[in-house]
């Protein structure tokens, strides 16, 4: 490890270690527990796809490079890795049995298909015959199959031995189709029990295996294990043929399909041979990772687990809060003419944002709607309400990011949908991804244009807005909507100059806006001001800000950051970050916004942006920060932060070596952040 910087990958396992944590944690509702381990897969999963595979990809590299002390270098943060992923995958395995145990105790049972009763097994074999087996298509193994093309890592994979005494071992892969059905089927209920009783998908094929090969293939007895792969997500465009980005991005998407695994994981009584016809058809390396663990693999599905208990086994909702604002007033537009709204959700109901767009599609005062778009829910309403305003004579213009990872092909398919109801649809741009979330409202009011903006840390998603917490601001300042204006010019004519006076707008001014932020901080503690500097964001890992931060510490200016996932900065380590601290908060909503607050001798400047404090945000996106004027949302975003800060149930401490200590409450009295701040603008809004 550098003594400077914390490996940003080990970080990142010390995010989703502080997830594990969750679903270790008795206080945790019982059911939340079990998606909380569905969570913490689904984001090693991902883990393995962009940055395992990324060390994989520089390894490589360097050894054909002849860099053998840098290949060195990646070996080892390989072995740490997965030194560090063993671990958390014991600990998994150890909370998974415990939390089965005690669902049991609430009258809920998890089945295999060994343990089901003679009637129980009658139901499943028909269950099968009647609505899975339709589902099913095996792949018979041969030598001509070339089985790593044909496995999808968003699949669990049962991988079957049909034996025959005397004849070789034949093999078939079997998908268990997820995709087509659920895969937790509740059982009929026993009589006079009151029990609910649950049995994965994979167990109703494992039970009826040889019903899919009867017939078809010669074989006494079938035994099946679970298994899937991590593929590299990474693709490259090939910018020398004369296509389309829609089409370069399609023809991108196909090599992820057929990238080489990253990771294999397995049923661990997988027996022996069957791992090594694996190893042998995946091509497995010797720098790949190769894990045994439970019988359920893609344990991300336990995300959506079923609640089939009591209530209080899961997070009782909190009620949505609607902004007092918008609904005195007769439409969005007056509301937000008269002042600066600022909504926090998922507290705020996000139906105020979908209203904005609605309304705008239909006003007849409305000329123009632009819009950026990186992650859209599946059914937008957002996108349906831009297709209106079309048909009702609107201007619309929205930026596709297709390169937003892993939805890429959902947003292949807007833009083509939107292209085809008129929209002027602008494919982002092949050199930088458009990571801002804008929406900008034109409107002529007697005979004047007057702009209706929209800024934001989060995505225009209906899903997402439910479990992000995320900061809109909505503003009639003119100079904050030219200079939005400006950015949607900057992302369709890349090539002119462009002047930000007030947005931070990456990749042209954000870095170093933020580092005359931290300088100005430093220059008023030398003058002996009041100096501060707080930051929440999702991760901080650039080199550049991180010594610009120490440089702060050192001149002794007071830094506290909340960052949810990695961090390479080290906090307090004398002489270097004595003044920095760090926590993390994780619970039942995702932080996502990204907030700075510097003291500025008491007269603070606030800003809010779509940008993470990594080189690729700063440098590779067009990202926006905005600053907030209005008094009564600096004051907000300041009163949020501050009960984060003091969050004494659901922080973290980022330490030196990222130990994920929570924080000490002492004397303090329990908060939780995340309740508190209900409370708190529930209380705001009914001023």
């Amino acid at each position: 490890m550098s003594a400077l910087y914390y490996p940003k990958e080990i970080s990142w396992l010390a995010f989703n270690e502080r997830v594990l944590q969750e679903a270790e944690d008795v206080n945790t509702p019982l059911v939340e527990r079990i998606r909380f381990l569905g969570i913490y897969s689904n984001n090693l999963d991902e883990f393995y796809r962009v940055r395992v595979a990324d060390v994989k990809r520089m390894i490589t590299i360097s050894q054909n490079e002849e860099q053998f002390e840098q290949a060195e270098a990646l070996i080892e943060l390989l072995k740490q890795i997965q030194l560090k992923v063993k671990g958390l995958s014991e600990r998994f395995d150890k909370a998974h049995k415990q939390i089965t145990k005690e669902l049991r105790d609430y009258s809920i049972d998890i089945l295999n298909y060994t343990q089901l009763s003679v009637d129980q097994k009658k139901w499943v074999e028909e269950y099968f015959r009647n609505h899975v087996l339709l589902h099913v298509a095996p792949i018979l193994l041969d030598n001509k199959v070339q089985l790593i093309q044909r496995l999808n890592d968003n699949s669990v994979y049962l991988d079957v031995a049909l034996y025959r005494p005397g004849k070789n071992t034949k093999y078939a892969v079997v998908e268990i189709p997820t995709s087509s059905m659920s895969r937790f089927i509740v059982l009929p209920a026993v009589r006079n029990q009151n029990r609910k009783q649950i049995i994965l998908l994979d167990d109703v094929i494992k039970l009826c295996v040889h019903e899919i090969f009867r017939g078809f293939i010669r074989f006494e007895t079938a035994e099946a294990y679970s298994f899937k792969i991590t593929r590299d997500a990474e693709y490259s465009i090939n910018d020398e043929i004369d296509e389309s980005y829609v089409e370069k991005m399609s023809e991108s998407m196909k090599q992820r399909l057929i990238a080489e695994p990253v990771r294999i994981i397995h049923d661990f009584g997988m027996p022996e041979e069957m791992i090594a016809d694996l190893r042998k058809r995946l091509r497995i390396s010797s720098i790949d990772t190769i894990q045994s663990a439970g019988h359920y693999r893609n344990f991300k599905d336990f995300i959506g687990f079923p609640n089939v208990g009591r209530s209080y086994l899961e997070h009782k909702k909190l009620p949505k809060i609607r902004s007092k604002t918008f609904t005195e007033n007769n439409t969005v537009f007056e509301a937000i003419g008269k002042q600066d709204i600022l909504l926090y959700y998922p507290y705020h109901d996000f139906l105020h944002f979908t209203e904005f767009v609605r309304q705008a599609a239909f006003d007849p005062l409305v000329k123009h709607i632009r819009m950026n778009i990186y992650r859209v829910a599946s059914g937008s309403r957002i996108i349906s309400s831009l297709v209106d305003a079309v048909d009702n004579g609107k201007k619309v213009t929205v930026v596709v990011e297709l390169r937003a990872r892993f939805d890429e092909e959902n947003n292949i398919a807007w833009s083509k949908r939107m292209t085809d109801a008129g929209i002027k649809v602008v494919l982002g741009n092949p050199n930088v991804k458009i990571h801002s979330k804008l929406c900008i409202v034109t409107r002529e009011e007697r005979g004047k244009i007057r702009h209706y903006s929209h800024f934001g840390t989060g995505n225009f998603n209906e899903k997402t807005a439910k479990i992000y917490t995320d900061l809109s601001l909505f503003t009639c300042n003119d100079e904050l909507a030219k200079e939005g204006i400006e950015v949607f010019e900057l992302i369709q004519n890349p090539y002119r100059k462009y002047r930000f006076n007030h947005l931070q707008v990456s990749p042209i001014n954000a870095r170093s806006k933020i580092q005359s932020l931290i300088r100005q901080e430093i220059q008023r503690n030398t003058e002996g001001k009041n100096a501060r500097i707080s930051i929440k964001v999702n991760n901080l890992v650039d080199q550049e800000l991180i010594d610009d931060l120490y440089r702060a510490s050192q001149a002794g200016v007071q830094i506290r950051m909340i960052i949810r996932g990695m961090c390479s900065l080290i906090p307090g380590v004398k002489g270097l970050s004595e003044n920095i601290t760090v926590v993390s908060v994780v619970d039942r909503f995702l932080e996502h916004p990204r907030i700075m607050v510097f003291e500025n001798d008491g007269e603070q400047k606030v800003y809010i942006s779509s940008a993470d404090w990594m080189t690729r945000n700063m440098d590779y996106r067009i990202e926006v920060g905005c600053p907030i004027f209005d008094e009564q949302a600096k004051k907000m975003i300041i009163d949020l932060l501050e009960l984060q800060f003091k969050d004494t149930q659901k922080a973290r401490v980022i330490d030196a070596e990222q130990t994920n200590e929570y924080v000490p409450r002492g004397n303090r009295r329990k908060l939780r952040s995340q309740t508190e701040i209900h409370q708190y603008l529930t209380k705001k809004e009914a001023i």
